[in-house]
C-alpha cells in the first residue's frame, strides 16, 4: 500500500443495541470519539447492511428525531420509528455516517483505518510489519502487526509510540522490554 490510506465512504458510529419503550426509541452504544456531534436532532445516519460493512438498501437513512445520554450509550429516537416493532427491525444493525461528515481529527488525532497498512519498525530500525488490524480494548487500544517474525500485539499508548508519518505510511514504536520476545 503506497500513500495514504483511501478514506472509507462510511463510518460506523454506533450500534442499535435493543429497542427501549413502546414508542420506537432505541439504545445505541456510541462508537465514535464524538458523540456530541452525532447523537444530535437533524443528523441522517445510515443502517449498515447485516454483515456491518456496508449502508443496507433495505433501509432509508434515519433522522434523528432526539437524542439523549443514558446509561453508557444514548437513546434515540428516529423520525420515522413510532413504535417497538419497527424499531426492532432495526435492532442489532450499526449506524453508518458518512465520512466527508466526520468531525476533522484533532492535531495529535488519527482515524484508525489511517494505521491499517502502516510499515512498523522500531526506534532501533527492526522491521516489525504492518498494522493488520487496531483493537479497542479496555484502557489502551492494540495495534496487530504482522510480519516475516510472527504477529505482534502492541499497546497503541503515548509511551511507546515515537512518531507516525500518515503521508509515508510509517508508524516508529518504542516497546517495552520483552514485548516482542517470541
Amino acid at each position: 500500500m503506497d500513500g495514504e490510506a483511501a478514506d472509507p465512504d462510511f463510518l460506523v458510529v454506533g450500534h442499535l443495541a435493543k429497542a427501549h419503550g413502546i414508542r420506537g426509541e432505541l439504545y445505541v452504544w456510541s462508537l465514535t470519539d464524538h458523540p456530541e456531534s452525532v447523537f444530535v436532532a437533524g443528523v441522517e445516519l445510515q443502517v449498515s447492511d447485516s454483515a456491518g460493512e456496508h449502508p443496507s438498501d433495505a433501509f432509508p437513512g434515519l433522522e434523528i428525531e432526539a437524542a439523549r445520554p443514558y446509561k453508557r450509550g444514548y437513546l434515540v429516537k428516529f423520525v420515522g420509528l413510532d413504535d417497538r416493532t419497527e424499531a426492532e427491525r432495526v435492532r442489532g444493525r450499526y449506524l453508518m455516517r458518512p465520512f466527508e461528515e466526520a468531525k476533522e481529527p484533532g492535531e495529535d488525532e488519527l482515524f484508525y483505518h489511517q494505521l491499517l497498512g502502516m510499515r512498523v519498525e522500531t526506534t532501533d530500525g527492526r522491521q516489525l510489519g504492518t498494522v493488520h488490524e487496531v483493537y479497542e480494548v479496555g484502557r489502551a487500544d492494540l495495534l496487530e502487526i504482522r510480519g516475516p517474525e510472527g504477529t505482534f500485539h502492541v499497546p497503541f499508548v503515548a509511551s511507546m509510540i515515537r512518531e507516525i508519518d500518515v503521508g509515508g505510511r510509517r508508524l516508529v514504536v518504542d516497546p517495552v522490554e520483552g514485548l516482542l520476545d517470541q
